[in-house]
């Protein structure tokens, strides 16, 4: 038995993801059979989400709680041999710059 299923997307986004179905020899209604019979089968979303910049968004989450925290806790530089000098001292290498 068929059923119908309707959902509200942006009109781009609907566009977009039919030209690149479509450039796979697949219809959006296929298209969208394929990804829930994927969810079905591997009981999972079949891909992992990632953001427009392709970074899986585990990860993306993780960055932005170290940048967050860098913000707010880490130190800043106003010159470059002073964060290389650190850099190297926190590795046990003592730095031999010049002064």
């Amino acid at each position: 038995m068929q059923t119908t299923i309707q959902i509200r997307v942006d009109k781009k986004l609907k566009e977009a993801a039919a030209k690149t179905l479509e450039a796979v020899g697949v219809d959006l209604s296929a298209g969208i059979k394929l990804f829930l019979n994927e969810v079905v089968t591997t009981h999972s979303l079949g891909f992992t989400p990632t953001t427009g910049e392709g970074m899986k968004l585990k990860h993306f989450e993780e960055y932005k709680k170290e940048s967050a925290w860098t913000k707010k806790y880490g130190k800043r530089y106003t010159e470059v041999k002073e964060l290389i000098k650190d850099a190297l001292n926190e590795n046990g290498i003592p730095y031999k710059g010049s002064k």
